[in-house]
């Protein structure tokens, strides 16, 4: 089955010729088979980082209500910035409302924040 353009079984631009050196599709002139090709080597490559489609949502999550609860300080603080007095234990000062209520709330934080220094420090205890 030779035809123009189609090269005869066993020349070296023959289609078939997988290079084993048996058969009438071997080397031609009695030449020594060559060594099939090695498999090619993959360089080791260092492990990718997987993205996990949980921490993703919730750092995702984690940034809105970060904006959110930002908007709502700005909001507080615009709308209560009139001034009042405020009754410290020994005196009496005026300052803006919002400034007297976020210190509160620094003081109450500091207080859930060491509550939780010594529970953790009665577990260790254990």
């Amino acid at each position: 089955m030779t035809g123009p353009g189609r090269p005869t079984p066993g020349t070296p631009g023959d289609p078939l010729d997988v290079g084993l050196g048996n058969g009438p599709t071997g080397p031609a002139d009695g030449e020594p088979a060559a060594p099939p090709p090695a498999p090619p080597q993959q360089a080791p490559q260092a492990p990718q980082k997987e993205r996990h489609a949980g921490r993703t949502i919730g750092r995702t999550l984690a940034l809105a209500l970060l904006i959110f609860v930002t908007v709502l300080l700005v909001l507080f603080v615009v709308f209560n910035g009139q001034t009042v007095q405020i009754s410290l234990v020994f005196t009496d000062v005026q300052g803006p409302l919002v400034l007297a209520l976020l210190i509160a709330a620094a003081l109450g934080g500091l207080l859930v924040w060491l509550a939780g220094l010594v529970r953790r420090a009665r577990r260790r205890k254990r």
